[in-house]
């Protein structure tokens, strides 16, 4: 892989982290497969070549027990909803190049070559370790057959994760407490010997490796605390018949061991490309020059499975000999309404379920991919949705594409005979260069807005020059900006492409171009249009209040529904490329449903009034040097500007914090965190560090009552 900007001369692959087969999609599973897909898009659009490649996830606990539950076949159980993902994505305008799963001959040749290969590189060992056995069902106990207690938190945890609390990854052995989930009974460890990953091998790699990668800060940062703290080695053995067999040399006994699925999951990807490459010829795109040679991989991920793609990951890639990702991109979680969403309360908008509304699928895409920062946590409200899509795609783009080119088709017949002013094709540059540089920097929400602004501009230029006012007195002016309105609407269709590809494409039409948008490069986007089209059509609708007020009311009824079902267990569900985290927290979103105790003491009004706090906007946002986790934040409060150091370095993009509102605790003592002086305390909820603000347009140093 390169470093140079995109787009190189070397091919790239864009990856998604694997939705797990085992039910529904809902939005949170779609923020990463669309985001993905757009960075995939725009990278093509750069000139990049490019090619997006995923699968389903087949293998694990999960699938296996849920199969048992329904007296099926886990393979049969897998395939069914591998074969509804299959439909769904592209209803979502989600194009996989490939799309494969992680049971076929492919992956399954592909995962054992590289266990192999890792096994004779002396990367793998077999010791005895303590599995959770259940001597009722007379039977060890993989992953999320056994339940029991972190070691390090004291959270519920399921299997091989602590998804209720700290989140690591946990080994067979160390879930204190276990209990058996098929007879409810305690269980017992027993030893048994297992294979393992020699992850501890990789430290220096990983290190220089994690320097080197490009993506989010948070896919950057957070692995590097568990290097500090000293890598464990990885078991990659279970005790099931569902997986891939453990790979043995020709002559010894077979294994009754599978892999684990983290082993075989993500080998997906490289097993994907191949298939594409098979289908469609090396000399087209070669999947070794990719993944053993040269090439670009970049996967966006959830933020969920950071370790996994950071650590274990890339140790086995360089350990089997194959090339390692140039970026990681971690999405953030999505919540609803303000919560955290959650599926067995039904607070969640499924991916049917917004189908069946019968909303155009680029208008959640839009949402997704503009609101907010690609790592940043996402909250999805159809208020915020209706306020979105009214405001800047019917309102900004849609009302600028309609009224120039409605313009220009009643008084022109098309494209007026004239050549671009040089300030509107410089305008158009100054566009082009936002969306190259938002690639590279990973935001999908920067080439959004990158289109959206020149949008704007255009709504802007065609009402301050009034050529409704010049046609007759001024035809060569009129004409003049006309021909300026319908350059900037079909660069705005070019530049939006990758966020919006199916209006991109409607408005591609209505221009009269031929083929596809989706082929076009950035450089199209100042390519005259043709001289001629027929009568445009308005490409977006308003979202009405009513039909908001409905959707609301109907989200509220069936979470109070679920609510006075009493099912306090989340239900397995579609996961992203992980068998022992629920599909929220996997796909990227967390439940918020086991909150703090609330503390006994009280304070009076007294002791609150004591405490200063004021409205504040971030002014600027950068990594102290050093600290794993600290950022010093210029924090402007109205009265004057005041330095802040927060912990929110891994948590939030801090590139994209200038301008952010928050709420900051000023009459803090000043403190000194790693050489820097910090004056105040902005406050934000939950781990992850969620940015208190207000809802209004209070003023800068307005003081919280």
């Amino acid at each position: 892989m390169s470093h140079d900007e995109f787009p190189t001369d070397e091919p790239a692959v864009v990856t998604c982290g694997l939705p797990y087969a085992n039910g529904d999609l809902h939005i949170g599973h779609l923020r990463g497969y669309i985001g993905a897909d757009a960075f995939n898009r725009a990278l093509e659009t750069l000139g990049q070549d490019s090619i997006y490649v995923c699968g389903s996830d087949m293998h694990g606990t999960p699938v296996a027990v849920n199969a048992e539950q329904e007296g099926v076949d886990p393979e049969d159980f897998a395939l069914e909803w591998h074969h509804q993902y299959e439909e769904t994505f592209p209803q979502f305008n989600v194009d996989f190049d490939n799309y494969g799963h992680t049971h076929d001959e492919t992956n399954t040749e592909q995962t054992q070559e590289i266990v192999r290969t890792l096994d004779e590189q002396g990367y793998i060992y077999e010791k005895e370790i303590q599995v959770a056995y259940d001597p009722d069902a007379d039977q060890y106990l993989p992953d999320r057959y056994v339940e029991g207690t972190c070691p390090y938190c004291g959270a519920k945890a399921r299997g091989d994760e602590c998804d209720e609390g700290c989140q690591r990854h946990l080994e067979p052995g160390e879930v204190e407490n276990p209990t058996s989930t098929i007879t409810g009974n305690p269980a017992e460890y027993r030893d048994r010997p297992h294979k393992f990953f020699e992850v501890s091998e990789f430290a220096d790699f990983l290190t220089e490796f994690l320097d080197d990668l490009e993506g989010t800060s948070n896919a950057r940062n957070q692995p590097r605390q568990w290097i500090e703290e000293g890598l464990q080695d990885w078991c990659i053995t279970r005790d099931m018949d569902w997986g891939i067999d453990y790979p043995t040399a020709e002559g010894d006994e077979e294994s009754d061991l599978v892999l684990y699925v983290w082993v075989d999951a993500p080998i997906e990807y490289i097993s994907s490309s191949k298939q594409y490459s098979e289908r469609v010829g090396a000399d087209e795109y070669d999947w070794e020059q990719v993944w053993k040679g040269e090439g670009e991989i970049v996967h966006i991920i959830g933020r969920d499975i950071i370790q996994h793609h950071t650590i274990f990951w890339p140790a086995m890639l360089e350990g089997a000999g194959y090339n390692t990702p140039r970026g990681i991109a971690a999405t953030g979680f999505i919540t609803i309404n303000g919560k955290g969403l959650s599926t067995s309360r039904n607070r969640a908008i499924w991916a049917k379920e917004y189908l069946e509304e019968g909303f155009h699928p680029d208008l959640l895409r839009y949402y997704l991919t503009t609101t907010g920062g690609l790592q940043q946590d996402v909250d999805f409200s159809w208020e915020a949705f209706q306020e979105k899509v009214n405001g800047e795609l019917v309102g900004t783009v849609g009302n600028f594409w309609y009224r120039s080119l409605l313009f220009a088709y009643r008084n022109y017949e098309g494209t007026p005979d004239a050549a671009v002013s040089e300030d509107v094709r410089e305008r158009i540059e100054g566009a082009i260069g936002e969306v190259r540089e938002s690639v590279n920097d990973y935001s999908m929400r920067g080439v959004g807005q990158a289109a959206t602004r020149l949008a704007q501009f255009g709504n802007e230029y065609i009402q301050r020059n009034e050529p409704w006012k010049l046609t007759d007195d001024e035809p060569e002016t009129a004409a003049q900006v006309i021909r300026d309105c319908v350059q900037i609407a079909k660069a705005v269709g070019v530049l939006i492409e990758p966020i919006a590809p199916g209006k991109a494409q409607a408005l591609w039409a209505q221009l009269g171009e031929e083929g596809d948008i989706a082929d076009a490069r950035l450089e199209d986007a100042l390519e005259a249009p043709p001289r001629t089209f027929d009568e445009p059509g308005e490409l977006f609708e308003q979202i009405e209040d009513d039909r908001v007020a409905e959707l609301t009311e109907n989200l509220e009824d069936r979470i109070a529904a679920a609510a006075a079902g009493g099912d306090e267990s989340d239900e397995a569900d579609a996961e992203t490329e992980s068998d022992d985290t629920d599909a929220s927290e996997s796909a990227g979103m967390t439940e918020t449903d086991d909150l703090e105790a609330l503390t006994e003491e009280r304070i009076g009004f007294d002791d609150f009034q004591e405490l200063d706090i004021r409205v504040g906007r971030i002014e600027t946002a950068e990594g102290i040097e050093g600290a794993d986790d600290l950022a010093r934040l210029e924090v402007d409060i109205g009265f004057e500007t005041r330095q802040v150091v927060a912990g929110i370095k891994q948590l939030h993009d801090l590139d994209e914090l200038p301008g952010t509102k928050c709420v900051l605790l000023a009459n803090m003592e000043p403190a000194e965190l790693f050489g820097v002086e910090s004056n105040g305390m902005i406050l934000a909820a939950g781990e992850q560090a969620d940015l208190l603000t207000t809802h209004g347009d209070a003023d800068l140093g307005e003081k919280i009552r």
